[in-house]
């Protein structure tokens, strides 16, 4: 039988020493159990995470199990877990430019080569796959690769004078690439592009949102820096190779971003290195721990390092993303991981400073 002098104040102190790693505080703190109860020889926890891709879910669950088991007499624990995300610091969209929508996250590259699209595919399709409600937009108008990336060929439908986006792999997504010629070149000058994207973002029916990805086109020149004012974003992701030349180029994305103000969420290199099939030995092809020197220096994250991988290049030609194609290859969990750790620091600027909630215990009868 459970205690029978159980009180809420024993709950919390069973469960506040249990810490959220990613934010250094109890998770009674943090608001995020709820609704306790206790029926005979079990007990059951409603825990609620900032984000579905919280990369210590895990971590935080056995822990709970761990204390309320040793400190209880009951002989199974229960969680429920859910999430509420919420929108990110100042520069989260307001209600006027995507009601809808949560989270905006940019990734961008200050050049192009440096895999920005796949990062991107992969890391919306990751979050997807953990119970976000995710969208993905093409920015990248003078490339549009999305189409091909996702296994696409089709028009949108419209819906009165809404956009309705195509669908896949779990998220919605809208690219130009799905309106024009494939072989025919879009030549538009920046302040066009950045009206043909506001219009993506306003006319498009995305519906409820916890994170719109937006691929971003390369460079940081008028049309970049058109569409990174215009744009309601919430955070970005910078793209590069472990190379200097890429490097350099991240560095002005990075700093740009930081001119308009936008919280820099971390730095992901691609193409770190490569396994070879047959013997197993790394080569550092393009050089290596740039990003990670690059992360350091500018005081961002390393939100992952994403070796080259033929299945990569494979599912992007064919339409199925790595993470899809193949969820156990370690470029794979290397591109999840790197989504989840976004998400995760997306949370953190969206953390009010907290206030100790109350748990509401029940006891069965």
């Amino acid at each position: 039988m459970a205690d029978g002098n159980l009180t809420q104040e024993r709950i919390q102190e069973l469960l506040g020493p249990v810490q959220d790693p990613e934010f250094g505080q109890s998770i009674v703190d943090l608001g995020m159990v709820k609704n306790i109860q206790i029926d005979d020889d079990t007990a059951f926890v409603d825990l609620i995470l900032p984000t579905p891709a919280h990369p210590a879910r895990g971590e935080i669950e056995r822990q709970i199990r761990a204390s309320l088991a040793e400190g209880l007499d009951v002989t199974s624990v229960r969680i429920e877990t859910t999430w509420n995300v919420r929108p990110s610091g100042a520069g989260s969209p307001n209600a006027e430019a995507l009601p809808t929508v949560k989270n905006t996250i940019a990734v961008a590259s200050g050049k192009g080569g440096v895999g920005k699209s796949t990062v991107a595919v992969n890391m919306a399709i990751s979050l997807a796959q953990d119970g976000a409600r995710v969208g993905l937009l093409d920015a990248d108008v003078y490339g549009p690769s999305i189409p091909i990336m996702m296994g696409f060929n089709a028009q949108p439908m419209l819906r009165g004078e809404r956009i309705v986006p195509l669908e896949a792999f779990g998220l919605k997504m809208m690219s130009i690439g799905f309106l024009m010629d494939p072989e025919k070149a879009l030549i538009w000058r920046g302040p066009l592009v950045a009206q043909l994207i506001t219009q993506f973002l306003k006319d498009v029916e995305w519906g409820d949102l916890d994170y719109l990805i937006i691929d971003m086109p390369p460079g940081t020149g008028d049309a970049q820096l058109t569409l990174v004012q215009q744009i309601p974003l919430s955070g970005a992701v910078i793209v590069t190779t472990p190379q200097d030349i890429a490097l350099a180029d991240a560095i002005k994305g990075l700093a740009m971003f930081q001119e308009v103000k936008t919280s820099i969420l971390g730095i992901v290199e691609n193409m770190s290195y490569f396994v070879c099939p047959s013997c197993g030995e790394a080569s550092e092809i393009f050089g290596f721990g740039g990003g990670e020197r690059t992360a350091e220096k500018y005081n961002v994250p390393l939100l992952g390092q994403i070796p080259l991988e033929l299945a990569i290049r494979q599912g992007g030609d064919i339409g199925q993303p790595i993470v899809v194609s193949s969820p156990d290859q370690p470029a794979s969990q290397a591109l999840r991981g790197a989504a989840r750790r976004a998400a995760i620091n997306l949370a953190k600027e969206a953390q009010a400073k907290p206030r100790r909630p109350k748990i509401m215990l029940k006891k069965a009868m």
